[in-house]
């Protein structure tokens, strides 16, 4: 499973170095504003539907009000989906408030439009908050088929830490329409598996190398088998060691899960 960076803890700066923003003083200000993310709201158990579409109209309405309002009603639609709710959520990508924009972005991940693609990106490229970032690299992993592929590579390669954790995860739906998408994507993650300095980017990098193999041509596999491997041997934390081989073992390939008792047989692995 992907590592997810909490709302506040990341260590990293939240804005583009560029810029006069000071990453603390908007971190205690979204606080403020939005206890816990989006995100992790989403409830997996499965809802009434009779509850469901009644929250849906509540939602709706919120989403007309003033901005308290609007904040509860997009938390509906980040756990629900109706498609009665994009004309409403679109223009929330652009407001102001940099907790509207992200939670828009939430729930426009949770309710994929082609109409949000567009400005999805411009966000991903542009938006000076980190944490709208963070969201948008989320969302765009639901929309697999749109021309995410690019956007994830450069904010994998380039962005802030939380903003590269999702990206990683993001690029195993991104690359897995096809080998033409997969190996760029690949290329990408094992590099962030080698050299990202932050932990959790490496473990999801793994993860979604892992989810990427079946769509790899044969000389790639090759290549994503032997950095999972290194990396479960050398990588110097343990949770991106169990995930790199949590990774190799769901490849269910025969010989890769002999060199794995190989190494347990000879003392390198426990």
């Amino acid at each position: 499973m992907p590592d997810e960076a909490l709302p506040f803890s990341d260590p990293s700066p939240m804005s583009r170095p560029e810029l006069a923003l000071d990453p603390d003083v908007l971190a205690r200000e979204l606080a403020q504003e939005l206890i816990g993310d989006p995100l992790d709201e989403i409830d997996a158990r499965e809802p009434d539907p009779i509850d469901v579409a009644a929250e849906c109209d509540l939602g709706l309405s919120l989403l007309q009000g003033e901005q308290a309002q609007r904040m509860q009603g997009l938390r509906i639609f980040c756990e629900h989906r109706d498609p009665r709710a994009i004309p409403l959520l679109l223009p929330l990508l652009q407001a102001p408030c940099a907790v509207l924009r992200m939670s828009a972005v939430y729930a426009l991940g949770r309710n994929p439009h082609p109409l949000a693609v567009e400005p999805l990106l411009g966000l991903l490229q542009a938006d000076d908050n980190g944490y709208v970032r963070k969201a948008v690299a989320w969302s765009l992993g639901n929309y697999p088929d749109a021309p995410i592929l690019n956007p994830l590579i450069r904010s994998l390669e380039l962005d802030v830490a939380a903003v590269r954790l999702w990206a990683a995860s993001s690029l195993a739906d991104a690359g897995a329409t096809g080998a033409a998408k997969a190996d760029p994507a690949a290329a990408q993650l094992l590099q962030s598996l080698r050299i990202d300095s932050e932990p959790a980017v490496r473990s999801n990098s793994a993860w979604s190398l892992g989810l990427l193999y079946p769509d790899l041509v044969e000389p790639r596999q090759e290549t994503v088998v032997e950095a999972l491997l290194h990396t479960l041997l050398h990588d110097g934390d343990p949770a991106v060691r169990d995930e790199a081989r949590l990774a190799l073992e769901q490849l269910e390939q025969p010989d890769v899960l002999d060199r794995l008792q190989t190494l347990v047989d000879e003392g390198m692995i426990s």
